[in-house]
C-alpha cells in the first residue's frame, strides 16, 4: 500500500476569506464563512466539506458502475449538514445526509446490487470523515425510485 500527500495551501485575502490553493494545475477556489463573520463570498468550510463527502461518493460509485461497463450518467448528489451545539455549546456538524442520482432506471444497470453494497467502502473521503460524523447515503435512480 503506498501513501501519497495531499498539500493544499491557503492564503488569508481578508478577514475570513481565504485564497485557497490546491497546485499549478487546479484553479484557486475562494473561500468564505457567511455573514455575519465572512460576507459569503465563496463557499464555507462546512460546504466544502459536504462537496468532499458528495464528490468523492459520486466519484466511487461511478467507478464502481463502470468497471461492470454501466453508464449511470449524467449523476447528482446532493449532501446536507445539520450543523449544531456539542454538549460544550460550540458548533459542530453533527450529521451528514447524502443523497446520489443515477441519470438512468435502476432497471438500465447491471450488476446494481452488488455495487451499491460495496461502493461507499471506497470513497476515502466519506470513511474518513464518516469516523467522527454520521453519515447515511441514499441511492436513487432517474425515476426517484429508492435503491440504497
Amino acid at each position: 500500500m503506498s501513501n501519497e500527500q495531499v498539500t493544499v495551501e491557503l492564503a488569508q485575502q481578508q478577514d475570513y476569506r481565504f485564497d485557497i490553493q490546491f497546485g499549478a494545475a487546479v484553479p484557486n477556489l475562494i473561500g468564505d464563512e457567511p455573514a455575519p463573520l465572512g460576507t459569503g463570498t465563496g463557499p464555507s468550510p462546512v460546504q466544502l466539506l459536504c462537496a468532499a463527502v458528495g464528490n468523492c461518493l459520486s466519484d466511487s460509485l461511478l467507478f464502481a458502475l463502470r468497471k461492470f461497463k454501466q453508464a449511470p450518467e449524467p449523476l447528482r448528489a446532493s449532501v446536507v449538514a445539520e450543523v449544531g451545539r456539542n454538549a460544550e455549546g460550540r458548533l459542530r456538524v453533527l450529521r451528514m445526509d447524502a443523497t446520489l442520482h443515477l441519470g438512468v432506471p435502476a432497471a438500465q444497470l447491471e450488476h446494481l446490487d452488488r455495487v451499491l453494497s460495496q461502493f461507499e467502502s471506497y470513497c476515502t473521503v466519506t470513511q474518513s470523515v464518516g469516523q467522527g460524523i454520521p453519515i447515511t447515503v441514499t441511492v436513487l435512480d432517474t425515476d426517484g425510485v429508492a435503491l440504497k
